[in-house]
């Protein structure tokens, strides 16, 4: 089972020369003093190839000879001191990581195949775009970044919360970050792609179209970190003790579902609680809620690398679930919170190059560049090249060779000789061959015979084909998501021929019925010969949606409890008693900071304040009954509240008296509308309600609900 393949698009090559939107031609300030010059390295050098890195081949690994791509990544990863240039903005956790049975199979890997071991790992989840003082839920693909440390040496899988990136060259990375950042001239947006130079330079690279799609998706607005997959986007190797190589792509699956926010509900958030993961990341670890994800691989044995109708070295490409099954290695939990935020989450140095024996690379063109980038990047960010001994980068197990000095040195070393070979020291520290029990790293040898060039493989041509099996893919209300995010992002590109570009030369491409629904709202026609293309069909991979990923439990989902004076306390009690049995939490709000009377003049402690707890911070909400009907409708903040829930598509529980405010707040009653005189009788259904998260037939309805 294959799928199958269109040609790639043409389209333009270069920038156009007439802007049709009036406010276009004042940007022209802001035009660059290198127009109409030749492209250059920074010693003077033409250059001639600026798409492709030079390899052994056209499939082959990336050389260490090519200057211009070690000038272009040297001087991208020396930009900014200190914060990192991507990835500023995270939050990081402790854990254990455990291997399933069964694993030798494919690797050596210790840490893969001792199956009575716990591995600690750090993991760090960050934004990709915005600074570090930028917003938690802002549109954008979330880093999955796992340390794990491991008797054998650090292994860190430095990976995403989608499986594909915007570019398949890592020559053409600075120039992806640099159109994603805010503009030079102004510094904005922070935390943002809805700018000019970002769909500028992807609607002239259509290799992005496939990661753009997830951008645009629900899969960059995730309601918290703790329901995010991750996915380590290359292919690489595992080699097992008989030296069997076999390919892999790395997958992890969180126990907790996958869960997203809606477009107002992320942009309110980013308002309100800017640091809202972060929160509720540690907010969940301290309560016990620990998260845990499944790890997994999809296998290509090495004799069918090439039996797809894509590339497995092109990191713009996934292989579909239903061609290789994702298989289960091990599981990990995060259980501790770092003490020191600096000192570990922010002085962590993640390297695609930190692997063990067992695991290896491929030639993936983004991967190679990558190997050289991030060591790179850390002797700028940390100071030099002793970013290893700092505590959180520290390998557990003993490290011993002849480099001392640098900046930072932190260790006192002793002997002579500081080489290899040496005879005055008995040549120690010396060499494991891979060959013995306890031997050293050795790389896969893999034949590379081919001609020095900079050309991109014809099998990395197709660019729209997976964009669309990823969009037919989603469940309707995902595809208006998607629909509305292009919407939106566009029409924040103030240069016209921009927007038709990314329309016509790229959407087009991908789905006719998604680029037309996008232009009938930014006001652009459609060539009827492109309305009249037939664009091929592909298979469905339902493991694309997050409808296949629904949670077995509500734990560490939270649910507000309206409370005003004259509440029932008994149906405080039965909500609290239950959650608490259900892992979830459930928080008493009330009007004001104190607590409130009940019907029977006790106190009910306030967990918070309606106002200061909005319902974008829940998953849920339950209005309690009580003698206070009156009193509850004429308060605009518990009445907001509610409408503002609904229109999020969450479920709400009427108690009592207050099922009569499904009509007084001209709300229609659907299945996410709960009203019943005890809770008792509605907790099922209100769980099940939760664990959907959200009521996606509502979603029509709402938009006509003011909030």
């Amino acid at each position: 089972m294959k799928i199958k393949a269109n040609s790639p698009a043409t389209g333009k090559n270069g920038l156009d020369k007439q802007n049709t939107n009036k406010k276009s031609e004042q940007l022209d300030v802001y035009r660059s003093d290198s127009a109409e010059q030749t492209l250059t390295t920074n010693q003077g050098v033409k250059i001639s190839d600026n798409q492709n890195s030079l390899k052994a081949g056209v499939r082959g690994a990336t050389l260490m000879e090519d200057f211009i791509l070690r000038e272009k990544i040297t001087h991208f990863d020396h930009e900014r001191i200190p914060e990192r240039i991507v990835h500023a903005r995270g939050v990081g956790a402790h854990g254990f990581f455990e291997a399933y049975p069964g694993n030798e199979k494919w690797t050596k890997a210790g840490f893969l195949t001792n199956t009575g071991a716990q591995t600690p790992v750090f993991v760090r989840f960050s934004t990709v775009q915005g600074p570090r003082g930028s917003a938690d839920t802002v549109r954008d693909i979330r880093g999955f970044a796992t340390k794990f440390y491991t008797d054998e040496g650090n292994f860190d899988l430095v990976a995403n919360d989608a499986p594909v990136f915007f570019i398949q060259d890592g020559i053409k990375f600075p120039d992806f970050v640099h159109a994603l950042k805010p503009e030079p001239q102004t510094e904005i947006p922070s935390g943002a792609s809805a700018h000019d130079t970002f769909w500028d330079f992807v609607s002239l690279v259509p290799e992005s179209a496939h990661a753009v799609m997830w951008a645009m998706s629900d899969r960059a607005i995730p309601r918290n970190l703790r329901s995010i997959q991750g996915f380590g986007v290359h292919t690489f190797r595992l080699i097992n003790a008989e030296n069997k190589a076999v390919f892999v792509k790395f997958h992890w699956t969180p126990k907790q579902g996958l869960t997203q926010l809606v477009w107002d509900e992320a942009q309110k958030l980013a308002g309100k609680d800017p640091d809202f993961h972060r929160r509720d990341l540690y907010e969940a670890i301290a309560s016990g809620n620990y998260p845990e994800w499944e790890l997994g691989v999809q296998i290509v044995p090495e004799e069918d690398e090439m039996k797809f109708d894509f590339d497995l070295l092109d990191a713009t490409k996934i292989i579909p679930e239903e061609l290789v099954p994702v298989t289960p290695i091990g599981r990990m939990v995060l259980n501790r919170n770092v003490d020191y935020f600096f000192g570990e989450t922010e002085q962590v140095a993640f390297c695609p190059g930190h692997v063990v024996p067992g695991i290896d690379f491929t030639n993936d063109p983004l991967l190679q560049a990558r190997l050289f980038s991030y060591t790179d990047t850390q002797l700028s960010r940390l100071g030099g090249p002793n970013f290893h001994q700092i505590p959180i980068n520290k390998p557990v197990c003993p490290f011993h060779n002849n480099q001392r000095d640098g900046l930072h040195q932190r260790l006192i070393h002793t002997g002579q000789a500081n080489y290899e070979p040496n005879s005055i020291d008995d040549n120690w520290p010396a060499e494991a061959p891979g060959a013995t029990q306890a031997g050293g790293f050795e790389s896969y040898q893999e034949r590379i015979d081919g001609h020095k060039i900079r050309q991109r493989s014809e099998s990395f041509n197709d660019h729209f084909t997976h964009a669309r099996l990823f969009y037919q893919s989603q469940a309707p209300h995902e595809q208006k998501h998607i629909i509305d995010a292009y919407v939106f992002e566009l029409s924040k590109v103030q240069r016209q021929n921009i927007r038709e570009r990314e329309v016509l030369e790229v959407l087009c491409n991908i789905d006719l019925t998604l680029a037309q629904q996008v232009a009938d709202q930014l006001g652009i026609e459609i060539p009827a010969e492109k309305k009249a293309a037939k664009l091929p069909d592909v298979l469905i991979s339902k493991r694309l949606s997050f409808e296949a990923f629904k949670p077995a439990d509500i734990k560490a989902r939270k649910i507000a409890i309206l409370a005003h004076d004259k509440a029932n306390e008994a149906s405080i009690k039965a909500v609290q008693a239950w959650a608490e049995s259900e892992s979830a939490v459930a928080d008493v709000l009330t009007p004001r900071p104190g607590p409130v009377l009940s019907q029977q003049g006790t106190v009910i402690p306030s967990d918070g304040m309606q106002k200061a707890e909005p319902s974008i911070a829940y998953d849920a909400v339950v209005i309690v009954d009580g003698d206070n009907y009156e009193m509850v409708l004429k308060d605009g903040i518990a009445t907001h509240y509610l409408l503002e829930a609904y229109k999020h598509l969450k479920p709400i529980v009427f108690l009592g008296d207050k099922g009569q405010l499904i009509e007084d707040l001209k709300l229609i009653s659907d299945e996410g509308t709960l009203a019943n005189s005890q809770f008792d009788t509605v907790q099922d259904s209100f769980k099940t309600l939760i664990m959907n998260h959200r009521v996606w037939a509502r979603e029509l309805i709402s938009e006509t609900i003011p909030a």
